[in-house]
């Protein structure tokens, strides 16, 4: 059974979804019109795009190794690698393939968000609580 916080997680997922916002590509020739390119600029801005993942980056790293293991293993999970039955498996695979920083591997994960939420209702879990206190 997950151990880690479902609080913990959820920041996670809010601050994943607000790097991914910040990081999303954006296209030399949109087509689109002059009142789009504001809107457009923001979501070039690398001050913003350091700042979250800086801060999400250093959250990660903050959790103990037992946390680490655990939201690489939720993420396994909510990917489908494996089931809420095998979780043992899952978060001991984690701990076995820990070889670098567990925020660099997870930040790399292009869908992170959506795995961890996947992840969470494979418990029985999710984050409508802590999304309602929080934005």
């Amino acid at each position: 059974m997950l151990q880690m916080e479902t609080d913990k997680v959820c920041w996670i997922i809010m601050k994943a979804r607000a790097f991914d916002a910040v990081d999303a590509p954006v296209e030399e020739d949109y087509g689109g019109n002059q009142i789009d390119e504001g809107f457009r600029q923001s979501l070039e801005d690398d001050e913003e795009e350091d700042a979250t993942e800086q801060e999400l980056s250093a959250f990660i790293d903050a959790l103990n190794d037992d946390e680490q293991a655990e939201l690489v293993a939720l993420t396994w999970v909510g990917r489908g690698d494996y089931t809420a039955a095998e979780w043992e498996a899952a978060v001991a695979a984690a701990r076995e393939r820990q070889t670098g920083s567990t925020a660099a591997y997870l930040l790399g994960i292009p869908i992170l968000p959506d795995y961890l939420e996947e992840g969470l209702s494979q418990f029985e879990l999710s984050c409508l609580a802590f999304e309602a206190d929080h934005l």
